[in-house]
């Protein structure tokens, strides 16, 4: 939309949106630097959350879904692979296939990461604010909920 066909916008509700974002992006930040995350790319990164979220595929699935080519997510794969994080083995029903899946030593990393970021929130909460602000806080985790999912 241009400038002249958007709604009018209240001072406060922008203010607002600007203040969430910059308080999420600074959490989200804290999070990152907690749980050595590593240094992937965005590719490798969409990569990575796709095989958690869909479970081991074959990197002709994986380029399907991610929009590429099949060249281009081999690279990604065998960078994913010098990394650690995914290894290969054949695929039981076609052995001209590879299936790729996260390695053990990469899922334990990442376990011991998300449990470095939740016990740093944890105790942040417990810290920084009352029993009230707990359920503040609750109640504004479903409004961001709906935010994140519009």
């Amino acid at each position: 939309m241009s400038k002249a066909h958007q709604p009018p916008y209240s001072p406060e509700l922008t203010a607002l949106a600007g203040e969430l974002r910059v308080v999420v992006g600074k959490l989200l930040r804290r999070l990152r630097e907690l749980g050595h995350a590593g240094d992937f790319t965005h590719a490798q990164k969409s990569v990575l959350q796709r095989l958690e979220r869909d479970g081991p595929a074959t990197v002709s699935m994986l380029a399907r879904a991610e929009g590429v080519r099949p060249q281009s997510m081999r690279m990604t794969v065998a960078a994913l692979e010098a990394a650690g994080a995914v290894a290969g083995k054949p695929d039981p029903q076609d052995g001209r296939q590879t299936i790729i899946n996260f390695t053990p030593a990469f899922v334990k990393r990442v376990k011991s990461g998300r449990a470095a970021r939740e016990d740093w929130l944890v105790r942040a909460l417990q810290q920084q604010l009352s029993a009230r602000e707990h359920e503040q806080l609750a109640d504004a985790v479903k409004l961001l909920s709906r935010l994140a999912d519009f």
